[in-house]
């Protein structure tokens, strides 16, 4: 996993400021670390910044059936809360299904990305 975030911090070190770099990062571990555990078959990671825009996708290659994303609400426990996170930082975020896995990305604007 820390691979995964120096990589992105790498990415965005002349493209974003700290704290839009440091929440991106946070996010990121957040879909990966989900991806990992729910289908452990593996993720791939897309970053695409424009100005003012930063995208990041994480797919997994999940074979079986998908499981609707759950975003629980805050009293739920020490787990799953990975997409509350995403769903309170990104500026926008959604889920894609794909012929076999699904992508699952979130967006931060209003940085110089």
């Amino acid at each position: 996993m820390g691979e995964v975030r120096g990589e992105l911090r790498r990415f965005l070190r002349h493209r974003s400021g700290p704290e839009e770099t440091d929440t991106a990062e946070l996010l990121l571990s957040e879909l990966v670390t989900n991806a990992l555990i729910h289908t452990r078959n593996g993720a791939a990671v897309t970053v695409t910044s424009a100005p003012g825009r930063l995208r990041v996708e994480v797919r997994d290659f999940m074979t079986e059936g998908q499981p609707a994303p759950y975003v629980p609400n805050a009293d739920d426990g020490t787990h799953g809360r990975g997409l509350l996170l995403v769903q309170s930082l990104a500026d926008s975020w959604g889920v894609m299904a794909q012929t076999l896995g699904k992508v699952i990305w979130f967006e931060l604007t209003g940085g110089r990305a």
